[in-house]
């Protein structure tokens, strides 16, 4: 590798996930650019980058034209509304930034000769009949569902970047992400951590969808990251899980929040959303063979710096409990 910086385009880089990413490539050295239209991503999640000669932060809207001067050795496509509550307020962005963004980010790396790597999601496989999930599975969507807009978004976004791998020769990669937790998440994103904390933080009943039965897989989000920067350098061209395989119900999930914050609040039950899938638990051999990659924080650990963060962005008084 010659001494000149390497450079990485990052979309959706003021998002949770993004943001996370910036840091990482900022601590191996890379320049960094940040592309994000703030649509629900968050100055605030960047900010201490601000200053930082190797970061450039580009207000951008990826489903229109995207130039970037220079060479680009990477693209890492990141931009998406993620929650439920999101692309169920925004579905035609959603499904914009899933087609349009995509095709704009993989021209963006087939111009500059750069790797790209597609953020995918779990949610490709739907509300599956496999368990746990394999790579090879095809997935059961509803594709004229209200959470379809995303689910199908994202299939789209791997069909396009396998037809560019295959006939523009561009070096792709894949991850299928699993739901991740962590420092920098929307407080109102609507996803099951940032609202049980949010409310347990505030005293207030913590609201569980269904019979809170249907199971979740939760992985740090430094895990993830690490295994998207190692996703990135390998030659492995087809979908890759990443996330923790720990599954747990959604109700145990609520209890353990609960505890941890030392709240006596009562869980409380709501219906279960539109094809809301039964269960979530990532197969991740190939992660382990291919990346050489597992998950390294417990969820004790990963919870503990999340209420931190939660703690922080609500300006709650410390609750008494076990962990508060």
């Amino acid at each position: 590798m010659s001494q000149q910086l390497q450079r990485v385009v990052i979309t959706g880089g003021a998002g949770f996930l993004g943001s996370h990413l910036c840091d990482r490539f900022l601590a191996e050295g890379w320049e960094v650019i940040c592309m994000d239209n703030l649509v629900t991503g968050d100055l605030r999640n960047i900010g201490h980058l601000v200053g930082e000669s190797r970061f450039h932060f580009f207000h951008q809207d990826v489903t229109e034209f995207i130039h970037v001067p220079g060479k680009v050795d990477a693209v890492m496509h990141f931009a998406s509304p993620a929650s439920p509550l999101d692309y169920l307020e925004l579905p035609i962005q959603t499904l914009k930034v899933g087609a349009l963004g995509t095709h704009k980010a993989l021209g963006l790396a087939r111009e500059k000769g750069a790797r790209f790597l597609l953020a995918s999601t779990s949610e490709c496989y739907g509300d599956p009949l496999v368990h746990p999930q394999r790579e090879d599975y095809w997935g059961n969507v509803n594709p004229v569902g209200p959470r379809g807009v995303y689910d199908e978004a994202k299939r789209f976004a791997e069909a396009m970047t396998m037809a560019y791998h295959r006939y523009h020769k561009v070096r792709t990669r894949i991850v299928r992400i699993f739901n991740t937790y962590g420092p920098r998440m929307r407080l109102n994103d609507g996803r099951a951590l940032p609202a049980f904390m949010s409310q347990a933080l505030r005293g207030e009943p913590i609201t569980v969808f269904g019979d809170g039965s249907q199971t979740r897989s939760f992985c740090y989000v430094d895990d993830l990251i690490d295994g998207i920067y190692r996703l990135l350098h390998s030659d492995e061209v087809y979908p890759v899980n990443i996330g923790n395989p720990n599954e747990m119900t959604i109700k145990e999930f609520a209890e353990r929040i609960a505890r941890l914050v030392g709240t006596t609040s009562p869980i409380i039950y709501k219906d279960l959303p539109v094809d809301d899938p039964k269960q979530r638990r990532p197969d991740i051999s190939k992660a382990r063979r291919v990346l050489g990659w597992e998950p390294k924080f417990d969820l004790d650990t990963g919870l503990a710096k999340t209420l931190a963060y939660f703690r922080e962005r609500l300006d709650a008084p410390l609750a008494k409990g076990p962990r508060g």
